[in-house]
């Protein structure tokens, strides 16, 4: 396992230096991860936070490290030889991977010692930024295909660490399999994967090509016909070799189209293929898809089984950042919780103060969610007695709930520095998140104009806020 100790910004570690020169690096403290709204964002796929718990068990500076901070010659000696000790220590809460998660809900909480919580920041913010952007892109994909998506996006993303964990998060998203073979072996995933053009292009003829392909594969033989003309040759050739495989008692898995009209090519290619006798032959497509463009084609009667879709996912090309932040809820003097509050002269950066808990309200006659209910740490929520929801900025906007059921979103993935949470193999993460979106209304996830899910506070985290906003942050 890589050390990612020095996975962090500089200024976190000049705080640190500040905070150890203070005497305050040991004072307890409380920071929340949560993103704001964005007009890309309809709702998110909350992933990374097995590489977090990775990194925080991990979590120590080397000798070469430690040379390398001296280098800077930023920091005092004294300050580096308590460095070269540091432990992650503290404890963890998060949602679980695969949640549905929403705007300004703390979705992880780090407390611990403040010079390790301040360390930290950096890095979780890469993993669940990063994970949780490429998730959810490729959930409203997958949800744009109804299925059979394929991530192949390797050689498009932002460096091999974007690749090989953005595998990962488009299968928590909802892709089947991942042309990374480097992926599939570390996470026990399915790969795919046939030929490029090249492969074509390398023999004399493309029937040539085709024969060769399928002599070396022939019970998974899926032929790219687009590389000199799809419809008078590309199909046509893998037809012919399709009947010889089958003569030789095998039978082809189909045909793989990359360019062109897509939604014309497939229903034409679909005709022929039938035609000829190959009505289970799979039909796949590939070329710069997302779900704009998938639900255009299918919207155009597309005949297309199976998508690979590589750029627009793995890069997350319309919206490139999630744009989660990392701010300090709360600190702790003689054991003692002391709430603490970003203001701002724009309302939406002012931050929820204090430690907190987070619900989710689900409607007991259908089992859909209703609203998630953000309270203060120690508050408890009780499903027998009516609870009125209100919005956290438009107050008046007001509802009351009953004959709801309750789930906390929340539970312990790190405790005194070490693990408390199993690691969860991709398929069932992926699953849990499917069975979670299908507890929301289609209105709420919807691509095109979705409704805005309810995410409130409790009247004793309302009042906190605006006690302190009102007595500016004291």
């Amino acid at each position: 396992m890589r050390n990612l100790t020095l996975l962090t910004d500089l200024y976190q570690l000049t705080m640190g230096q500040g905070y150890f020169n203070e005497g305050k690096h040991e004072q307890l403290a409380a920071f929340d991860v949560f993103f704001r709204p964005n007009r890309l964002i309809t709702y998110s796929v909350a992933a990374g936070m097995e590489q977090v718990v990775d990194y925080l068990e991990n979590l120590h500076f080397s000798e070469d490290d430690i040379a390398y901070l001296r280098s800077l010659g930023c920091f005092s000696e004294d300050f580096l030889a308590y460095l070269g000790k540091l432990r992650f220590t503290g404890d963890v809460v998060s949602v679980r991977e695969g949640e549905i998660v929403f705007p300004y809900e703390p979705i992880l909480t780090v407390k611990a010692p403040m010079i390790q919580a301040q360390l930290v920041e950096t890095a979780i913010l890469t993993f669940v930024n990063h994970q949780t952007l490429i998730a959810t892109k490729s959930a409203k994909i997958v949800d744009a295909a109804g299925g059979g998506v394929m991530e192949f996006g390797l050689r498009r993303a932002q460096g091999a660490d974007a690749g090989i964990y953005g595998a990962r998060a488009a299968m928590i998203g909802g892709c089947v399999g991942t042309s990374n073979v480097y992926a599939g072996k570390l996470f026990h995933v399915p790969v795919s994967g046939t030929m490029a053009h090249s492969w074509v292009m390398n023999f004399h003829s493309e029937l040539e090509a085709f024969r060769a392909y399928a002599r070396s594969f022939p019970d998974g033989c899926l032929l790219l016909v687009d590389t000199y003309d799809t419809l008078r040759s590309g199909v046509p050739h893998a037809i012919q070799v399709f009947r010889e495989l089958r003569a030789a008692g095998h039978e082809p898995k189909g045909i793989r189209l990359d360019s062109g009209d897509l939604a014309y090519l497939s229903k034409e290619a679909r005709k022929m293929l039938d035609e000829a006798g190959f009505p289970n032959a799979i039909i796949c497509a590939s070329g710069d898809l997302d779900e704009t463009s998938i639900a255009s084609l299918k919207e155009q009667g597309a005949k297309i089984d199976s998508w690979g879709v590589g750029t627009k996912l793995i890069t997350s090309a319309d919206l490139p950042a999630l744009g989660g932040v990392y701010k300090l809820a709360a600190v702790f003097e003689n054991g003692v919780e002391v709430p603490k509050i970003k203001l701002s002269d724009t309302t939406e950066k002012i931050t929820n103060p204090g430690i907190k808990e987070v619900y989710r309200l689900y409607d007991r006659r259908t089992d859909k969610a209703i609203a998630d209910y953000i309270t203060r740490g120690d508050e408890v929520v009780h499903e027998d007695v009516p609870l009125e929801l209100f919005h956290p900025v438009d107050t008046w906007k007001r509802m009351t709930v009953e004959n709801f059921r309750v789930r906390r979103l929340r539970e312990p993935i790190v405790k005194n520095g070490k693990r408390v949470s199993d690691m969860v193999p991709l398929n069932e993460i992926s699953s849990y998140f499917k069975a979670e979106k299908a507890r929301f209304w289609e209105e709420y996830t919807r691509r095109d104009m979705p409704h805005i899910y309810k995410v409130d506070l409790s009247p004793a985290l309302y009042a906190l806020k605006a006690k302190l906003v009102e007595g500016k942050g004291e």
